[in-house]
This record gives C-alpha cells, structure tokens and sequence, in this order.
C-alpha cells in the first residue's frame, strides 16, 4: 500500500524534470515514447474504428470483450478474466511496485444516425439502437496501444522494474462495473491508478487534471405521485395527481436555489415526467424522476434528504401521497470522483513533459458522473480529461450525442500518455521500492524485539508506522 510519505517523495520526484531512472536498456524518454505512439497511429485508428462498431450495454460487452483479448493475444500480453461478467485486467511486467491504467468499454442506448461520423466512415454501429457516443472506444484503443507499447519496451529489456495493469472495466453508464472489479479483486494489489476520459468541450490534444474533487457524484431517483382518477370535467370528485406533481416539481427547485449555497455546487434536473394518455381523463397517478448531482458526498446527501421530506409533504397539501424510490439496483449511487493531490500533479506533469507546459491545464469541475470514482476511493488515482474539440474534424458534438464525433488525431496522443506516465511511476517508485526493501531487511534483526513486547506489540507497530488512513464507507446510503 502507498503511504503519505511514498506520496510526498512522489510528488518531489514528479516536480524534477528527468526522474532518476533504474539502469535499463534504454532510457525511456518522453519524446521517445510519443514518437513510438506516433508511430502507430495508424493501427490506433483501425482498432478505434473496429472497437466503435461493437457498442453494447453494461456487462454485456461480449463482442467488445473478445476484440480486445484478441489484441492482447496477438501481442503476447498476458491477462485475466472475467471480473464483472466481461471486464479483463493485463499485465506487463512482473513485481512491484504496481500501477494500473483504466478504461471503460460500455456503449450508450442511441442510435447513431447513417450520416454520423460512424456512418460517414463506413465503420458504423452494427448493433443497432446502440452507440459509442461518449469515447469508450477512444479509450479503449488508447489502453490497447499502451500495451502495444509497454510489452514492446518490456521484451526489449527497457521497461522499468515493477508491473502495469490496463484495466478493461464493463458498465461505466450507470453500471458501476468498476465497484463489482474492486469488490472481485481486480486492483488488490495495485499502487496507483490512472484514468483519461475524452472531452469535446476542450481543445485538441490538450490534457486537464486536478488535485481533489474533479467530477461530481450522482443518484437518479423516481418519485411516485399517487391519486384518484375520474372524469376531468369533474375534478371536485377525483384526488388530481398532476396538479400535486407539478406543485413538487417546482418546488423541489428550491433546494438548489434557496437551500445551498450558491458558492456550492449542486444539480437537480428533472428529466423525464408520465402521467395520463387521455384527454378527458384524470390519471391515477404521475411518475416523474431525475438526477442530482453534486461535488461532495455530504452536499449530495442534503439533496437526497430534503427530496425525501419534501416529497410527502407537499403530495400531502394536495390530498395525494409521493413515494421517493432512488433506483439503487437500476443505477447505483456513483461518489464523486476525488483525484489524489501527487497522482493528479504526476499526470499534468507528464502532460507538461510529452506536449508541452501549454498543453497541461488545471481542469474545472464537472457536474457529470464517472465511476472511475470507485477506483479512488480504493487507491491513489488520477483521471484526467484529454481535449477533443477540433471543428475541421466536426469533434465539437456533446458527449451523448448522437452527433458524437471523435478527433482521432488525438489517438496517439492519449497512448503516449498513458505509456509514460506508466513508465514514469514505475522508474519513480523503484527508487522507492528498492529503499523500502533496504529498510525492511534492516529491520529483520528487531523482529524478535518487537514480537517479544508481548500482547499486540507488533501490530501497534506497525499501525503506528503505517500513517495511511482508511477510507469509510458512507452510511447515509
């Protein structure tokens, strides 16, 4: 396990302009590994435009599952499967210390239209109603050409000691695939994790990181609103649900704008409302839901409570009754994705090193949902967002559009990316690794000492050297 103190060293080492590499065939430069991306970009785009033909639901990804073991294969790359019914984590290399590179691989329920960018290019979706509509597939490929490269630098002897994990996650959408892979064993013995997610909304081939809180947790919910239908041209003798939903609706809008602050942040969109399909009848009951959002998990909560209170009550003021059903099992709750302070600084450094200091900028917050969240709560993480947004190449389309366009001239870019910052971490932390096992074996000889302090002497040790804290789980759901 990473502490603070291998944190802290990380990060002085990540702020040094050449990290001090473990002797190895070659050095691994930046500008080496991005001429090596650059060099098969070619082969990127083909297995983007293979991989964007094959989108399927959460855990579902059977087809996607075996092109992407076919590449593996091909390659000589070692893996495991499944974890999550269809995810599949590689490896290159061998000990520690570990760091993982993740990906998602799930597609989104639209239907990309014949004249998309998929249809224009003759690599449409072939699973109809079905689309990669928020750069799966470019993630995808972007893991998949890292291990192209990762395995080439191993067998050449130039890898760093210690082991990378690419991490293939199903059910990103709403899945939390990435909970079912910690909870199956999937990152047990990983030191850190790094994950990329394409935006069209920032400009090409730029990357953005932060330290902390650097996309916002979410719940869906669905709220009943129950009353007694007749006749609309007698309302006097019916309970009309419809008023009472509407009346809700708008003031559960109120916890936004008059129960936070306004220096906070925090979303409720009501999204979706059914009620009667006649003119003349008044319905039984109205169904509306929605999301909320928010940057913290204990601002989240307030919404989720004051929906919960203000539901029946105010249902109630109508003669009607509201239940409030949060759809855990449809859509689990997804926490809000926290980057860890020296991982997201280890990143934008490598941003700075492979394209320049321009290229790497501090990100602003999102208000969307990723479940890359549940990778953090568990280790060090770093995701980071690498810019799309390129109008020669009509990526300028928002992600869940069915007008989704990918500049895949950024390909490349993103392999590259993950490949040193892989490499980097590895080089960093065999300094570190090779400083613990001096330590450990210094220590051999006070064993015996310590043990003999009786009772639990050992543990308390090792509890009092160890100053990593914990992660709790919330118990709010």
């Amino acid at each position: 396990m990473v502490t603070k103190s291998t944190l802290a060293a990380l990060a002085l080492l990540a702020a040094l302009a050449a990290v001090t590499a473990v002797p190895t065939k070659e050095t691994l430069t930046p500008s080496l590994l991005l001429s090596r991306a650059q060099a098969i970009q070619n082969w990127l785009v083909e297995t983007r435009r293979t991989l964007h033909k094959l989108p399927e639901p959460g855990f579902q990804e059977f087809k996607t599952h075996s092109a992407i073991r076919r590449v593996l294969e091909a390659h000589n790359i070692p893996y495991k499967f499944p974890y999550g019914k269809t995810g599949i984590v590689a490896f290159i290399g061998e000990g520690k210390p570990v760091v993982g590179l993740r990906t998602d691989m799930d597609g989104l329920p639209i239907h990309e239209p014949a004249g998309g960018s998929g249809g224009a290019g003759g690599f449409q979706s072939e699973n109809e109603g079905w689309m990669h509509a928020c750069g799966h597939d470019a993630h995808m490929t972007m893991a998949l050409g890292a291990a192209k490269l990762l395995k080439a630098a191993k067998d050449a002897g130039e890898l760093p000691p210690g082991t990378v994990n690419i991490v293939f996650q199903p059910a990103e959408e709403g899945g939390a695939g990435g909970d079912v892979m910690i909870q199956e064993g999937a990152v047990d013995d990983t030191d850190a994790i790094f994950g990329m997610h394409v935006m069209p909304h920032l400009p090409s081939g730029t990357v953005h990181s932060r330290a902390g809180t650097i996309m916002a947790g979410a719940l869906s919910f669905r709220v009943v609103v129950q009353g007694r239908g007749g006749h609309a041209a007698m309302p006097h003798l019916n309970v009309d649900p419809v008023v009472a939903a509407a009346g809700l609706m708008s003031a559960l809008q109120t916890v936004v704008s008059r129960e936070t602050s306004p220096l906070g942040s925090g979303v409720l969109s009501i999204t979706m409302l059914r009620a009667g399909d006649a003119y003349n009848v008044i319905p039984d009951e109205v169904m509306f839901g929605g999301t909320i959002r928010g940057l913290t998990h204990e601002h989240l909560m307030f919404m989720k409570r004051r929906i919960e209170e203000m539901a029946p009550a105010i249902a109630a003021g109508y003669s009607c009754n509201a239940t409030v059903d949060w759809r855990l099992d449809e859509q689990p709750y997804y926490p809000p994705t926290v980057n860890d302070e020296s991982m997201a600084a280890f990143a934008l450094k490598t941003a700075a090193k492979l394209f320049g200091p321009e290229a790497a900028q501090i990100a602003e917050p999102l208000m969307t949902g990723e479940d890359f969240a549940f990778f953090c709560r568990k280790i060090p993480c770093a995701l980071s967002f690498l810019g799309i947004r390129n109008e020669s190449a009509g990526s300028v389309h928002a992600l869940h559009s069915p007008k989704f366009t990918l500049d895949e001239s950024v390909l490349y870019k993103g392999a590259a990316m993950h490949v040193t910052t892989a490499v980097d971490f590895l080089r960093a932390f065999a300094v570190e690794a090779l400083e613990g096992q001096e330590a450990g074996q210094a220590q051999e000889s006070k064993a015996p000492a310590v043990a003999a302090a009786g009772g639990n002497g050992a543990a308390e040790a090792a509890a009092a050297d160890n100053d990593e804290e914990e992660y709790e789980e919330p118990k709010d759901l």
